[in-house]
C-alpha cells in the first residue's frame, strides 16, 4: 500500500570488520617488574658478534663497557586507518544510473517503439557513457494531482476542475492516484488509492475556496518530500497558475529539491490562459501582473524540463483531451536506459545528462514515414541527477 510519507534514511555498511590485538606480557618477578631489554646479539668465543663470513667484522667489546649498544631506531609505522581500526574496510560500489526516456513524434505525439540499445547515446557532463541496457516498460502509474484551489479567479478554478476531471477519466483500474490541493496551506484530500470512487468524491468536494494565497513552492516541496520514499516511478500533475505569493521557500530552494528528488516526473498544466490573454488585449493587465504570469509560466516549464516531463498552457477546454493523450503516451510507454557513470566520485554533485538517438554509424537518427518523408521527434528525459554522497 503506497503512503505519502516523509522519511530520511542514512545507511553505512562496513564489510570485513575484524579488530585484533595481541599484547605482549612481560615476565614479572616476585618483587619488582623488570624493564624490557634490547635483544642481545649472539657472540663468538672471542667475544665479537657472529657473522656470516661477511667483509664487515665488529670489534670485540671492551672490558668495563657496561652499556649495551643502542638499539636501531624503530621504523616509522605506516598505517592508513587510525590505530585500532587497521582491519576495517569499506566497499564502494559504483551505482547504476537509470534514465527514463520517452521518444515521441512531434506531430502526433505518438510513442516511437522498436529502438535498440545502439540507438541511444548518453552524455554525462559532456562525456559519453557506455549504455549497458535499454528496455521498454509499460506499467501502471503512481501519480499525485497537485491542484491550485484558491479564491483568486473563478476562471482559474474552472480550468483546474476541467483538467483534473479529464485526467481522472484517463486513469486505468490499476493506477494509483492521490489528490492534494493548496492555497495558503497544503491539503491532502486522498491518499494513494486505486478506488476511483474515492478520487471522484475528492474532486467533487472542491466547491468553495478558502484563502487567496497560492503557496506553490511550499506545496510542491512538501509533495516531493512525501512521494520521494515510494518505490518506482512517480508522477506529479501540477495544475495551476504557477504563481507563488507567500511561500516560506523560494525558487532556488525549489530547484535544489527537484534536483535531489529521483524517479519523479512533473507535468504542468497552466490555468487561466484565456482570461490572461483577454485582460492583456483589453489593457486591463499591468506590466507587473504580466511579468508575474510570465515568470510563473517559465517556472512550470523549468520544473517539467528538469524532471523529463512536459508543460502545457491550453487556451481552450477542447485542447485538454489531446494534452492528456500526450501525457499518457509519455508515461505509459518509456525506454529505461541504464549505464555506469565514468565519474565514480560520490561527492553529491549534480550531473547533467543528455540523451541522443543515433543510427548504426553514429549519425543522428532519421525517421521517415511510408512515403519517405522525414518525421520530427522529441527525446524527453530528465536533465540530470544528484550523485550519492560517500556516506548515504
Amino acid at each position: 500500500m503506497r503512503k505519502l510519507v516523509s522519511l530520511s534514511v542514512l545507511g553505512l555498511f562496513f564489510i570485513g570488520v575484524e579488530v585484533t590485538s595481541s599484547p605482549e606480557v612481560w615476565a614479572q618477578s616476585s618483587q619488582t617488574q623488570q624493564k624490557p631489554q634490547p635483544p642481545q646479539t649472539p657472540t663468538t668465543d672471542e667475544g665479537g658478534p657472529q657473522t656470516d663470513n661477511g667483509p664487515v667484522i665488529l670489534k670485540k667489546k671492551k672490558e668495563g663497557d657496561d652499556q649495551p649498544p643502542p638499539p636501531p631506531a624503530p621504523e616509522e609505522e605506516k598505517i592508513k586507518n587510525p590505530k585500532g581500526l587497521e582491519n576495517y574496510s569499506i566497499r564502494v560500489d559504483v551505482p547504476v544510473v537509470t534514465v527514463d526516456v520517452s521518444v515521441l513524434l512531434e506531430k502526433t505525439r505518438q510513442f516511437v517503439p522498436g529502438l535498440k540499445s545502439g540507438n541511444f547515446r548518453v552524455y554525462e557532463d559532456g562525456l559519453e557513457q557506455k549504455v549497458q541496457d535499454v528496455r521498454t516498460v509499460q506499467t501502471p502509474i503512481t501519480a499525485v494531482m497537485l491542484l491550485e484551489f484558491a479564491s483568486t479567479s473563478w476562471s482559474f478554478i474552472v480550468d483546474m476542475r476541467n483538467a483534473s476531471d479529464i485526467f481522472f477519466r484517463t486513469l486505468k483500474p490499476e493506477d494509483y492516484i492521490a489528490v492534494i490541493t493548496y492555497d495558503l496551506r497544503t491539503h491532502i484530500l486522498t491518499d494513494f488509492t486505486k478506488n476511483k470512487e474515492i478520487t471522484a468524491e475528492a474532486l467533487n468536494s472542491l466547491s468553495i475556496p478558502g484563502f487567496s494565497d497560492t503557496n506553490m513552492f511550499d506545496a510542491l516541496y512538501e509533495t516531493l518530500d512525501r512521494v520521494s520514499r515510494i518505490e518506482g516511478r512517480k508522477y506529479i500533475l501540477l495544475i495551476g497558475s504557477g504563481r507563488d505569493t507567500f511561500s516560506r521557500g523560494n525558487l532556488d530552494g525549489m530547484l535544489k529539491k527537484i534536483k535531489a528528488s529521483q524517479n519523479i516526473t512533473i507535468f504542468c498544466i497552466g490555468t487561466g490562459q484565456l482570461v490572461r490573454e483577454l485582460a492583456d488585449a483589453r489593457g486591463r493587465m499591468g506590466a507587473i501582473s504580466r511579468m508575474d504570469y510570465l515568470q510563473a509560466d517559465n517556472q512550470m516549464k523549468t520544473f517539467a524540463q528538469m524532471t523529463g516531463g512536459q508543460a502545457f498552457f491550453p487556451m481552450f477546454q477542447g485542447a485538454m483531451p489531446d494534452i492528456f493523450s500526450q501525457i499518457n503516451q509519455s508515461i505509459r510507454n518509456q525506454y529505461v536506459v541504464s549505464y555506469r557513470p565514468t565519474n565514480t566520485k560520490q561527492d553529491g554533485t549534480y550531473r547533467k545528462i543528455k540523451v541522443e538517438l543515433v543510427d548504426n554509424e553514429g549519425n543522428p537518427l532519421r525517421m521517415v514515414d511510408e512515403k519517405h518523408k522525414q518525421l520530427k521527434y522529441s527525446v524527453i528525459a530528465r536533465d540530470g541527477y544528484k550523485a550519492r554522497q560517500e556516506v548515504e
